[in-house]
């Protein structure tokens, strides 16, 4: 699996205590899945039409924010199928022989998982392309005039790729996928389910409304509910006798300095530079990076996409400039702004 570097306990991206909550919290079954109802009926139609035939599944396309859930469905897909399931990342194959080597040694029906698939090398990709199709792969033996070229059959795989970014994907390889499923942030509601769940594996006392306030601050992420589930647990223990209700969850998260809207203390920060030295905006993304001594791509990756989606900043022509909605957060005297493009080129 691919690992960004942002060690924030709101992150969405994969971070090392991760894989210690996923070994025991994961759900191994569609029905244990929560949230994302379209994408799993759609899946299990596709599923069950597949095993009806004695067929191996189409390859599916899995798209979406990090930390939705992309990793677990595919192992789900798996399980659901009965079959074993291989996992890589795009850029660990870094060459055309690193993924033949993988693909001649699937076995029938088994599912090949790729991470973050849209970063393979285009070598690697052409590769994929005869495997996906045709259930073969084309390798090139000697040089020059000497050089021929030797079809080696696979056995029926699935390939199922996960992207954070499927603009990325060179349109060959996207239209050999036959299943596309886009995973959408979750709700307030399904978050809180998901905690109440994984309370119950790990044997927390939680009500409803502790794991509301929990799921509120999750950015419409699991992987960030979980996280932050595991740092209200040690505060309730400390201070509340182990139990989580709504008080003590609020109360751990301030202490963490998470708002009612799951923003840090640098999503703070960004807003505050837009609003107090830039007057609101427009701001331009290097002097806005500047201005928070953050890297422009952490900015533009990590930062803006959680603070789009709430409205809190839009993107113009000249800049990013904070909405009334910001305004009203912070507490600040709203200011009208005369931008009116929402898109940056």
């Amino acid at each position: 699996m691919l690992k960004v570097q942002d060690d924030r306990i709101i992150s969405s991206h994969w971070q090392e205590e991760d894989d210690i909550a996923d070994t025991s919290i994961r759900p191994l079954r569609l029905v244990d899945y929560i949230g994302q109802e379209r994408v799993k009926e759609n899946i299990s139609i596709f599923i069950a039409a597949a095993r009806e035939r004695g067929e191996s599944l189409d390859h599916v396309l899995l798209s979406g924010p990090p930390g939705l859930g992309k990793t677990t469905l595919a192992s789900i897909v798996a399980a659901e199928l009965g079959n074993s399931i291989r996992k890589t990342s795009g850029p660990a194959i870094e060459r055309p022989g690193d993924l033949a080597a993988i693909l001649t040694n699937l076995e029938a029906g088994e599912i090949l998982f790729i991470d973050e698939i849209h970063r393979l090398n285009r070598s690697v990709e052409e590769i994929m392309y005869p495997a996906m199709e045709d259930y073969a792969i084309d390798i090139i033996i000697g040089k020059g005039p000497a050089a021929r070229t030797l079809r080696l059959d696979l056995p029926p795989f699935t390939l199922i790729g996960a992207t954070t970014r499927p603009g990325l994907l060179s349109s060959p390889l996207r239209d050999r996928f036959g299943i596309n499923c886009r995973l959408d942030f979750y709700s307030v509601e399904n978050l809180s389910n998901i905690i109440l769940r994984a309370a119950g594996i790990l044997g927390l006392a939680i009500d409803e409304a502790g794991a509301r306030a929990i799921g509120q601050r999750s950015r419409g992420t699991p992987r960030v509910a979980n996280r932050l589930l595991k740092r209200v647990r040690d505060y309730a223990l400390i201070k509340a006798d182990g139990a989580i209700d709504q008080k003590v969850a609020r109360q751990a998260l301030e202490m963490l300095d998470i708002d009612e809207y799951g923003l840090d203390n640098m999503d703070r920060m960004i807003l505050e530079a837009i609003i107090y030295k830039f007057g609101g905006g427009p701001v331009g993304l290097e002097t806005l990076s500047a201005a928070v001594s953050e890297e422009n791509d952490t900015l533009t990756d990590v930062y803006e996409p959680y603070l789009l989606k709430l409205g809190f900043i839009q993107k113009t022509p000249r800049g990013r400039i904070a909405t009334e909605h910001a305004y009203r957060h912070l507490g600040c005297p709203v200011q009208k702004n005369t931008e009116t493009s929402l898109f940056e080129d």
